[in-house]
């Protein structure tokens, strides 16, 4: 195919892109910023996400995509729209565009992200399930006929699935990922310890201090926010053992879904997990002692991937490069006249 082929894991808190034959050019969180009064696009990516929750009224900043999926058509055409002339720049021919999706989308979401995406400058566009490109930017050879379980710990959703032979056998998707564990920690200190703060605070006490397993040396941490009861600023310590117990909800969660999957897996692959493990990726594989956590709850042997926050995105590009592994698992490149006149929306995957 003519033009550039580039990989993209549009995700909730980030946006990922990878370029054959340069790597990952763009990684970025996913939001823009607007100016209220002409409508014109002020800043995109980091830029835009300093400006959340501290901008004036004229300026309007939005995270188009919510578990996943694509909340804001407009905004994340915009945003993809941007990220594309960057790299295009004047080139003659539209790029080749491969873009990553959770796995319990429907046909549906399917189609509204494909349209996106070529509305977006894209000449032609697939989709590839997030958990296959993640196990392909593990390292993992998709090819074998062996079983692997990835667990795919994002912003919006926590993808789980198995898979073999180049296809998914087995997939579920939940909303517990890292926005819910920042909506979880502020919850809890709200609500154990009357404090307000807000969700880039709460990221930044996970970051530092969250954990699935509780510390054998607790430490602690200083952070703002305000009084519940007075509306005064607050400044107050946290401790990683507070974090946990707000965390541990979203963590079995994910935990359950794994046992979902591991209950629709067949017992010879069941045997292919025990000796290959469950493999971590996604930023939530920089939690601490989420692999062990997950061993504990499940018996399987558990690990986190290298650079677990960019396997996706380098398995979408990895995957762009082998187009006949791609024909081979019914991944066909669309044009955006061929999407919108296809009426089987459960076939686009």
């Amino acid at each position: 195919m003519l033009g550039m082929n580039i990989g993209i894991d549009l995700g909730t808190t980030s946006t990922i892109v990878y370029v054959e034959g340069k790597g990952i050019v763009i990684s970025e969180p996913s939001a823009i910023a607007y100016d209220t009064e002409t409508g014109g696009i002020m800043a995109v990516g980091k830029k835009a996400y300093d400006m959340y929750e501290k901008c004036p009224d004229s300026v309007y900043v939005v995270r188009p995509l919510e578990n996943g999926v694509v909340s804001d058509f407009t905004a994340t055409q915009h945003i993809l729209k941007w990220y594309l002339n960057k790299i295009c720049g004047f080139s003659i021919f539209k790029p080749n565009i491969i873009v990553c999706t959770p796995s319990g989308i429907t046909g549906l979401e399917k189609r509204v992200i494909l349209d996106l995406v070529t509305a977006s400058g894209a000449g032609k566009a697939c989709l590839i399930d997030e958990p296959l490109a993640a196990s392909i930017g593990a390292g993992f050879d998709v090819h074998d006929p062996t079983g692997i379980m990835i667990v795919d710990i994002g912003g919006g959703t926590t993808d789980v699935a198995v898979i073999s032979m180049g296809n998914v056998i087995a997939s579920t998707s939940v909303r517990g990922a890292g926005n819910m564990f920042d909506e979880s920690i502020r919850n809890y200190l709200k609500r154990e310890r009357n404090i307000i703060v807000g969700k880039k605070t709460a990221e930044d006490i996970k970051t530092k201090i969250g954990c699935a397993v509780i510390r054998q040396d607790e430490v602690t941490m200083l952070a703002h926010g305000k009084d519940y009861v007075s509306n005064l600023p607050t400044f107050f310590e946290v401790s990683s053992v507070e974090i946990f117990l707000a965390m541990r909800d979203g963590l079995i969660q994910i935990t359950d879904a794994i046992t979902k999957v591991l209950e629709q897996t067949s017992p010879d692959l069941i045997n292919d997990l025990y000796q290959k493990g469950i493999c971590i990726t996604g930023g939530g594989g920089n939690i601490l002692g989420i692999a062990e956590f997950i061993e504990g709850q499940t018996g399987i042997k558990t690990f986190v991937a290298e650079d677990c926050l960019n396997c996706v995105a380098k398995g979408t590009g990895l995957a762009i490069k082998d187009m006949e592994f791609l024909a081979n698992n019914g991944y066909v490149f669309k044009t955006r006249e061929q999407i919108k006149g296809y009426n089987e929306l459960d076939d686009l995957s």
